[in-house]
């Protein structure tokens, strides 16, 4: 399962992924992609897509899972199931530029709506096995919710913005369930009072 680096990783990797797809000669001007934190979310980019990650929920729909057995036999503790949260903005110096690049985003986003495990650890190796993917999608979003989340963080100035979700995010544990030996016999104690004088 993935390490506690998952986080970065999906974040960096679609961003990625963007940036791959882009081809210049689509656009009028260069596009830029960027993962951003609440402080960079309004300076943005001239032209192109921010990532902004804004939620990280354990996901409470599946059972968590449990923790694999590592090679010497013990059990690592259950994993950690997270379904992470994130804006897409596009960002374009005149609306006609904004539009293109929100609907190119979207597509693209939606033709590789399954990051395997290779793609995600292209940047840094290691961090998800080889049978792990994460699946995006599109976030249900209240269109106040949106609003809101820019007024926070984004000073009132909104941009163009779809929500996604990344699901199937299990990071694992590195410590081990303790495992006791199995009881056999189970002993009491019977007190026997006697009274005095008797």
């Amino acid at each position: 399962m993935a390490t506690n680096r998952a986080v970065e990783a999906v974040c960096q990797t679609l961003v990625e992924l963007l940036r791959d797809e882009y081809d210049p000669t689509d656009f009028s001007q260069p596009l830029e992609f960027r993962v951003v934190g609440s402080d960079r979310l309004t300076a943005g980019v001239d032209a192109g897509v921010t990532l902004f990650l804004y939620r990280i929920v354990v996901n409470g729909t599946e059972r968590t899972p449990e923790g694999r057995l590592a090679p010497d036999g013990r059990r690592l503790r259950p994993e950690l199931p997270l379904d992470l949260h994130v804006v897409l903005t596009a960002w374009g110096r005149d609306p006609s530029l904004q539009h293109q690049v929100a609907g190119w985003m979207m597509r693209v986003v939606e033709d590789h709506h399954i990051l395997p495990s290779g793609l995600l650890n292209r940047r840094t190796p290691g961090i998800f096995r080889a049978d792990e993917a994460v699946e995006l999608s599109i976030a249900e979003m209240p269109t106040e919710d949106l609003f809101r989340l820019w007024e926070l963080v984004g000073n009132g100035s909104y941009q163009l913005s779809v929500p996604y979700v990344a699901r199937s995010l299990r990071i694992e544990s590195s410590s081990f369930v303790e495992e006791l030996d199995i009881v056999q016999t189970r002993r009491s104690r019977v007190a026997v009072r006697r009274e005095v004088g008797a």
